[in-house]
């Protein structure tokens, strides 16, 4: 088994000391979804949610929790963000968000790309809990990354 990068010696939690890697493009790309009844999934379509466009909300939520992911996972590395994009696909029993993000710098964004569909996914169910208590948010994970040390993977 490989030494966990965010363990030291003794065995406690510590930062990567990531200063001595260069700077290169990165790039990462996640996916989630929340099912959810087909009444909900209609009225999130249709803009037909009291609350407002639940869509547009959750994409600008999205994009924060990118920017703000150091704040919520403590060992992540604060981060320049590039660019994010953050797409919403209403179906018929949920919805699917994907995001991707960019930077230049010293280590990857796998974390800010899986936040920013997290947190996506966490608004539509804010937004639309009152017609439907029972969605499931779930399948959070990486479908891809670019740049750095370890190169390019997809799964």
């Amino acid at each position: 088994m490989s030494r966990l990068t965010h363990l030291d010696d003794q065995g406690a939690a510590r930062m990567v000391d990531v200063s001595a890697k260069p700077a290169t493009a990165r790039e990462a790309t996640a996916t989630g979804r929340i099912a959810m009844s087909r009444q909900a999934a209609t009225a999130i379509r249709d803009g037909a949610v009291k609350k407002g466009d639940v869509l547009a909300v959750a994409r600008v939520a999205g994009i924060m929790a990118a920017k703000r992911t150091a704040d919520l996972i403590p060992l992540c590395h604060p981060l320049p963000i590039s660019g994010v994009t953050l797409d919403l696909y209403a179906g018929d029993d949920g919805v699917i968000a994907t995001a991707t993000v960019r930077t230049t710098h010293n280590t990857g964004v796998e974390m800010e790309a899986m936040s920013a569909v997290s947190v996506a996914l966490l608004t539509i169910y804010d937004m639309a809990k009152a017609l439907d208590r029972g969605m499931v948010i779930g399948e959070v994970r990486l479908l891809a990354k670019s740049g750095g040390r370890s190169g390019d993977w997809r799964a």
